[in-house]
């Protein structure tokens, strides 16, 4: 799980634990966080409370998730750039994400992925002909 905490964390990303194509990705992003600063939720070991989190079980396991501290909840490429804005090494990444005009244009990519996303699993990679992520 996370490591204990002194301030709240400045985002919670839920992802697929279960996925080992997420898994690995959440693993890169997850060594790059080196102030510990986002909660990283593992939807299979802790899935989201619809009440408390605003989303449902198969909604986070559908696209990528990233809760802002002040409680707004991104998807998709919204939540990589958010991600990306904290994650050291990535905030040229975010400076062009925020580019007008980007996140459209990055959402369409995401979406395509997400179409491609089951192939994986035709070879055994994902779970439940997803990938989390």
């Amino acid at each position: 799980m996370n490591a204990p905490r002194s301030s709240p964390p400045a985002a919670t990303v839920y992802y697929d634990g279960a996925c080992p194509v997420c898994s690995r990705e959440i693993a890169f992003y997850r060594r790059r966080d080196m102030g510990g600063r986002i909660r990283w939720q593992d939807l299979r070991r802790e899935p989201v409370d619809q009440a408390r989190d605003g989303i449902g079980q198969e909604a986070a396991l559908a696209r990528f998730h990233l809760r802002r501290a002040d409680g707004t909840l991104l998807s998709g490429a919204a939540a990589f750039a958010a991600l990306w804005s904290m994650i050291p090494g990535f905030r040229g990444l975010a400076s062009l994400a925020r580019l007008p005009g980007m996140i459209p244009v990055l959402e369409r990519g995401y979406r395509l992925f997400l179409r491609l996303r089951p192939l994986p699993s035709a070879r055994g990679a994902c779970p439940d002909d997803r990938c989390g992520t």
